[in-house]
C-alpha cells in the first residue's frame, strides 16, 4: 500500500526509509543515515498505518452540549472496503457550569477573549479526564487505543454568502492537549482542511456515509438531527459523483434552546411532551419557512449563530403560548427537512435513516413520515450502529482514513464536496 500522500509531506521521507528496512521492526544505519534519532511516535504512526486493524476512539461533542459522546471502534480496511467494528460507546453528560462557561461564547459575536483562550485549554482537560475515566471503566488501557478522533466543541461557523470572505470555523479543544494528557496520538480540527479546498466545513457525513452504509439498489438518505439538520443522499447506482450532502436548517438548537429559556430545570423536550400540548400556529410557521437561508443553492450549512431565540422571538406572533411556539418550532424542522429532500434529491421515494437527538422526538419522526410517505423513515440503528454514536464513529471513520487513504488527489470530490484528508496530527510527546 502507498502511504506516500495519506498523512502529508512530511511524512514522504519516513515512508521510502522504512520501505528499506531489511528488518521493520528494528531501527538501523539506512543509505548512511541514522534512524536511531527517528522520533519514535512518528514510527509508531507508519506502524499503526500497517497494522490489519486499528483502535480509534472517535469523540463527539455538538452545539446542544449535551456531553461528549465516545465511541471505541476497531477499523479495518478504508475505503469502501471499511470494516467498522464498535466496542464499546458511551455518553458523559457535562456539568452545567463548564455549559455555561461554554454558552458564554457559543455563536455570539461578542465575547470576552480571555474566555475563549482559556477554554480552548479547558474543554481539551475536561474531554481528557472524561476519556481516562471511561476507559478505565471499559477495562481499555491508554495504550490500547491506537488514536483519538476528537472533533473539538464547536463555537463558532461562519459560511460566508457575500462572496467577499472566506468560509470559516472554529472549533475548540486543543488536540495537543488531549494526546498529551491521554499519552493517545490525536486527530483533531478536522473542519478546516474541507474549508481550504473550498466546502463549508460542514456536514461531514457524507465520507462515512458513503463507505459503510451505501446499498446498490436502494436510494438512502442518512439524516443526522443533531443541533442543526444535514443529510447525505446515497443514490442506488452507488455512482460517487451522485452523493448529495447539505445542511437542512434546525435540527433540535431551536426547540432546545426555547425548553431552557421556558421550562426551568429541562433541557429538551422528553417524548415531545411540550410540543404535543401546543398546536402549530401556521402565521409563525410560514414566517420560519420564508426565512433567506432556504432560498440559497445546496449545498449549504448552518448554525446556531443563524438559527437561534432571538430569530424566534422576532417572528413570533403576540400573544402565541410557549405550547404553541414548541409545536411550531418541531414542525419547522421536520418541514425543513422535508423540503431539502424534496428539493435537492429530487427523489421520492427511498429509505431514510435517521440519527442524533431528533431521531428520539416521536414527534418530529411522526411528522417526516407524514410530510415524505414515499420514503420509510426509521432509526439508524437499523444499520447497526446507534443512532446516538453515529457521529462519534463517523469522527472515527475520518481519522482512519487520514492514516490510510492512498489515494489522495489535490482536485479530488466526493459527490458534492471536496474529498481530502482530514485532521492535524497531535503527538502525545
Amino acid at each position: 500500500m502507498n502511504f506516500r500522500n495519506s498523512l502529508g509531506d512530511f511524512f514522504v521521507a519516513l515512508c521510502s526509509l522504512f520501505s528499506s528496512f531489511a528488518k521493520p521492526s528494528r531501527i538501523g544505519e539506512v543509505e548512511g543515515i541514522s534512524t536511531k534519532a527517528l522520533n519514535p511516535q512518528i514510527e509508531q504512526l507508519y506502524r499503526m498505518a500497517q497494522k490489519p486493524s486499528r483502535i480509534i476512539l472517535g469523540l463527539m461533542s455538538g452545539t446542544s452540549l449535551d456531553g461528549l459522546d465516545m465511541a471505541l471502534c476497531r477499523f479495518s480496511g478504508q475505503g469502501l472496503q471499511t470494516q467498522c467494528e464498535v466496542l464499546h460507546f458511551d455518553s458523559v453528560p457535562f456539568e452545567e457550569d463548564f455549559k455555561v462557561s461554554i454558552r458564554a461564547v457559543f455563536a455570539k459575536e461578542n465575547i470576552h477573549f480571555p474566555s475563549l483562550c482559556t477554554l480552548n485549554a479547558q474543554i481539551a482537560r475536561t474531554h481528557a479526564n472524561i476519556i481516562l475515566q471511561t476507559l478505565q471503566r471499559w477495562g481499555i488501557q491508554p495504550s490500547d487505543v491506537d488514536a483519538l478522533a476528537s472533533h473539538g466543541q464547536t463555537v463558532m461557523h461562519r459560511p460566508d454568502r457575500s462572496g467577499h470572505f472566506p468560509h470559516s470555523t472554529l472549533q475548540i479543544g486543543d488536540g495537543d492537549h488531549l494526546a498529551h494528557l491521554t499519552g493517545i496520538i490525536t486527530l483533531s480540527d478536522f473542519r478546516q482542511k474541507h474549508i481550504a479546498a473550498g466546502g463549508e466545513g460542514a456536514p461531514l457525513a457524507m465520507f462515512g456515509d458513503y463507505f459503510l452504509f451505501t446499498k446498490a439498489g436502494e436510494d438512502r438518505i442518512l439524516l443526522n438531527m443533531g443541533g442543526i439538520g444535514n443529510f447525505t443522499y446515497l443514490p442506488a447506482n452507488q455512482d460517487s459523483k451522485g452523493i448529495l450532502v447539505t445542511d437542512t436548517g434546525p435540527g433540535n438548537t431551536l426547540i432546545d434552546a426555547w425548553v431552557r429559556a421556558h421550562y426551568p430545570g429541562k433541557s429538551f423536550d422528553e417524548d415531545a411532551q411540550i410540543a404535543r400540548s401546543g398546536k402549530v400556529n401556521t402565521e409563525f410557521l410560514r414566517a420560519l419557512m420564508d426565512l433567506s437561508f432556504f432560498k440559497e443553492a445546496f449545498p449549504k450549512s448552518t448554525g446556531p449563530e443563524y438559527f437561534n431565540l432571538a430569530q424566534v422571538k422576532s417572528l413570533a406572533p403576540a400573544g402565541i403560548s410557549s405550547e404553541d411556539v414548541m409545536a411550531t418550532l418541531t414542525r419547522f424542522t421536520a418541514e425543513s427537512i422535508a423540503l431539502a429532500i424534496q428539493t435537492y434529491t429530487k427523489i421520492t421515494t427511498g429509505s431514510i435513516f435517521a440519527s442524533g437527538g431528533g431521531a428520539r422526538n416521536p414527534l418530529i419522526m411522526e411528522h417526516l413520515r407524514a410530510l415524505l410517505p414515499g420514503f420509510i423513515v426509521q432509526d439508524s440503528a437499523a444499520l447497526g450502529i446507534e443512532s446516538a454514536a453515529k457521529e462519534a464513529v463517523l469522527f472515527a471513520l475520518l481519522a482512519n482514513e487520514t492514516l490510510l487513504d492512498p489515494g489522495v488527489a489535490r482536485d479530488r470530490r466526493l459527490g458534492d464536496s471536496p474529498w481530502m484528508t482530514m485532521g492535524k496530527i497531535s503527538l502525545p510527546n
